[in-house]
């Protein structure tokens, strides 16, 4: 129960009406995108400005009320579940594009805005933002920076955190700290641009961003290659990446996921592939030709069974459709979808699906993989029904074998949907426990009464590492 005082006072910062307590406004921030976590928060606020979250932040401090900061709900962690009630902070009515600067090729945004709304309006200036997460429709830039979010173009062009350069943050106290700037160069101190990028809502409240923009490519070819041996599939993303060629997009989709996505999508798929690549690249047009001609003989010198470059945007986009309607397509099989993400060594991604697929046999239960296979970042996904608790405990126990395969071949547990509740059991399992002491510290310097996201990254306790014989 909130303090009387305290919710008097935050009406008093935001209005009235952009400070919620009815039962409707709490139960729809209740949950995000991770399938079977809810909990109730307390209240709902919707900041306009970074002085009203600084006025918000000395008021949850003072009367010691948890926070949990959020976008759009996309997280699939449950990086965004108010776990100890407390107040949602929502941020979407700080959604503007406060300038896009030319001359520095940069953009100061407000962390509400929608990704796709950004990227948009940045595509009819003749810039280009890279990132472009799956959720990117209704996913927030301040989400995607919470979560350091990839996407299909993550191999060529890097990730979040390799376009924020600046932000204005607000810590627990209510102090607005403000890092980087526009600049291309800045080493004094600490890059805490960089420490809050990933920081998953837990250190600070992230108010605005300046973003990095670069010259749009002037061509893009798209391809699809198709395979047999899911093995020759992943020496052929290997062999693209050592002949020096780094495409923009390459992506892998396994036979499950092939299936259901052309059920979907009615794309007229390969059915009884046990792979396909989705390759684009872009750039000057002399080289788009050129790599995308060595690309075709890579991908038939390891036996593709066919290789077909899309003549035109329209049959390209139909490609690009397979791979990101995927979540969407398995997400109708059954009630309940638990999409996961860990990251190998590309050249252990044949591997690890084989190890994917073996786990999921071995606990009777349905998992498709597909992702990001140039950075090694795999997307297995189950398909369930959270009303039958046998059979997700199994699902529960695989992907907890899936992230101990992920380890022992020298990967990792999330690539890019971050630790949240879920991962938390398993993060020690990743950086050890000096590396959870480290991060501890961290967290308690910046928020020392743990208000900001508390319960998220740290567990009360890892799970013991599954022990796994391999015939």
């Amino acid at each position: 129960m909130l303090n009387a005082n305290a919710v008097s006072r935050l009406r008093a910062i935001v209005g009235d009406k952009h400070f919620r307590t009815d039962q409707e406004a709490l139960v729809a921030h209740s949950y995000d995108g991770t399938p079977m976590l809810q909990s109730l928060p307390d209240g709902v606020i919707y900041p306009d400005t970074t002085e009203q979250v600084s006025e918000i932040m000395k008021v949850l401090t003072e009367y010691k009320i948890p926070l949990v900061t959020r976008g759009s709900g996309s997280n699939l962690c449950g990086g965004t579940v108010p776990s100890q009630g407390g107040i949602v902070m929502v941020m979407h009515r700080m959604n503007r594009i406060m300038e896009v600067d030319q001359e520095n090729l940069t953009a100061t945004v407000q962390t509400g805005i929608i990704t796709a709304e950004f990227i948009s309006h940045i595509e009819s200036l003749g810039l280009f933002y890279p990132p472009d997460p799956s959720s990117m429709k209704i996913s927030t830039i301040g989400g995607n920076i919470a979560e350091c979010s990839g996407g299909l173009r993550g191999l060529k062009y890097g990730t979040t955190k390799d376009y924020v350069i600046g932000l204005t943050a607000v810590l627990p106290n209510g102090s607005i700290l403000r890092t980087g700037g526009k600049l291309m160069k800045d080493v004094a101190g600490y890059d805490l641009t960089k420490l809050l990028v990933g920081s998953e809502g837990t250190l600070a409240v992230i108010t605005e961003a300046i973003l990095k923009l670069i010259p749009p490519p002037k061509t893009k070819k798209t391809m699809i290659a198709m395979y047999h041996d899911l093995y020759g599939a992943a020496r052929t993303v290997s062999k693209i990446i050592e002949s020096k060629i780094i495409p923009a997009t390459l992506e892998i989709l396994d036979n499950p996921t092939i299936r259901v996505v052309d059920d979907f999508a009615k794309l007229g798929l390969p059915r009884d592939m046990e792979a396909i690549l989705i390759i684009e690249q872009d750039g000057d047009p002399e080289m788009v030709e050129r790599d995308i001609a060595t690309i075709t003989e890579i991908c038939k010198s390891e036996k593709a069974d066919g290789v077909q470059v899309a003549a035109n945007r329209e049959e390209a986009e139909k490609l690009l459709t397979a791979r990101r309607s995927a979540f969407t397509a398995l997400a109708r099989l059954r009630p309940t979808t638990m999409l996961e993400d860990a990251t190998v060594p590309r050249s252990k991604i044949a591997d690890m699906v084989h190890r994917i697929n073996a786990i999921a046999k071995k606990y009777n239960v349905t998992i498709a993989t597909f992702g990001h296979a140039g950075d090694g970042n795999l997307h297995p996904t189950a398909t369930t029904d959270a009303r039958d608790h046998d059979e997700v405990h199994r699902v529960e126990e695989a992907f907890a074998e899936i992230f101990e395969a992920a380890i022992e071949l020298g990967g990792t547990i999330t690539g890019e949907h971050g630790v949240g509740l879920v991962k938390a059991p398993y993060l020690e399992w990743k950086v050890g426990e000096a590396g959870i002491e480290v991060m501890k510290g961290i967290k308690a310097a910046f928020d020392p009464h743990n208000l900001l996201n508390p319960n998220k990254i740290f567990a009360k306790e890892t799970r013991k590492r599954v022990v796994v014989q391999h015939g």
